[in-house]
């Protein structure tokens, strides 16, 4: 190709996972072919705006406290036409809200641009935990026991709410409905302590998820779209092993992301051929589920006697070149350059509009 592919690199947010988002964009950035594309990195501030903000990539550290973001001082803000005109497809490594949830999906189908990852409708239900579940149910993969506090509900019933969430099985994951990385989670072992536990999910969204915790292994699978409009492909299932020694119970954003201890990956993980196969049967089929593209992170849980349980999908799971998602596809035989690159030829391939 003599003609090299412009990229739009769209990073930070408005969410609660901007400075992931950040850590994400920088990898990716850094392991784009320069002979290959000609990458335009687009910072979105958390006002929303728009900026030509490659510096924010140069140091996006995690670790230590600092966490990285995107300003708009010193920096040309642009308008989204701006961008969107003048490229050929467009890597949006946003998470969470106004980013992973269809509504920077909706922008792009809007434009007519190509652009990585799952459409507006999987983007949203990827997102809203509640409808997820929902969907999972209704194609017929397992799910686990939750209940969903409504903001109006919560406001006018309380009691009601309460008295649904005391009758799953102690230990309790409270989250937000509607992000990701960990933030908000609290593992509640005492029914005493759920209302501090909605409280604290609260503060990252009104709509709060209440889990019963499961017995068993957290097992994640990386599946990535297929071409020419074939099946999906799942990759080895790999494992994070939280180590509880350090202070964590669960997989909470300080053991994601700024920890160097707290917890190690492994992939592939060690499990039975024919549990690691189920495993990655189930992630595919949740994938369809929700009608995904491009890429997605599976999480289920594998109890003792091998029963899978679906827990969630991320439809733009970290990325960073240490996260799960491409060192489970390097575990399968795809390095993180050569994954990229077959993102970006799914999404040039892809066809506008309905599909």
């Amino acid at each position: 190709m003599s003609q090299k592919i412009r990229v739009a690199l769209l990073f930070g947010g408005r969410s609660g996972e901007h400075p992931v988002s950040i850590a994400t964009a920088a990898g990716v950035l850094g392991a784009m072919d320069p002979d290959r594309y000609e990458v335009v990195p687009i910072g979105i501030a958390t006002s929303g705006q728009w900026v030509l903000a490659a510096d924010s990539l140069a140091r996006p550290q995690l670790a230590g406290g600092n966490l990285p973001a995107v300003t708009t001082t010193g920096h040309e803000v642009v308008l989204a036409e701006q961008v969107l005109g003048s490229v050929d497809v467009v890597f949006p490594v946003l998470h969470g809200p106004y980013g992973e949830d269809g509504t920077v999906q909706g922008l792009l189908e809007l434009a007519d641009v190509p652009y990585v990852g799952a459409g507006v409708l999987a983007s949203a239900v990827g997102m809203d935990k509640e409808f997820m579940k929902l969907v999972f149910s209704g194609r017929g993969l397992p799910v686990g026991p939750y209940v969903v506090a409504r903001p109006r509900e919560w406001r006018e019933s309380p009691d009601v709410v309460l008295a649904r969430a005391r009758e799953l099985a102690l230990p309790l994951f409270v989250k937000p409905a509607r992000a990701g990385s960990s933030l908000g989670v609290t593992r509640v072992d005492s029914y005493e302590d759920l209302e501090a536990a909605i409280a604290e999910a609260q503060r990252h969204d009104p709509k709060v998820l209440i889990e019963a915790g499961l017995a068993g292994r957290e097992i994640e699978c990386a599946v990535l779209g297929g071409r020419d409009g074939g099946a999906p492909r799942a990759s080895v299932p790999g494992e994070i092993v939280v180590e509880v020694a350090e202070g964590a119970d669960f997989y909470d954003f300080e053991a994601k992301y700024v920890s160097a201890t707290q917890a190690r990956t492994e992939a592939p993980a060690s499990l039975p051929p024919e549990v690691a196969e189920r495993v990655r049967q189930i992630a595919v089929e949740a994938f369809e589920a929700i009608g995904a593209e491009g890429l997605s992170r599976v999480d289920v849980f594998v109890t003792p006697d091998g029963e899978i349980t679906v827990n969630e999908i991320n439809t733009m799971p970290g990325f960073t070149p240490i996260s799960m998602y491409p060192k489970m596809w390097e575990a399968t035989g795809m390095s993180y350059a050569e994954l990229i690159d077959e993102l970006i030829a799914l999404a040039l391939e892809r066809p506008r509009g309905l599909r």
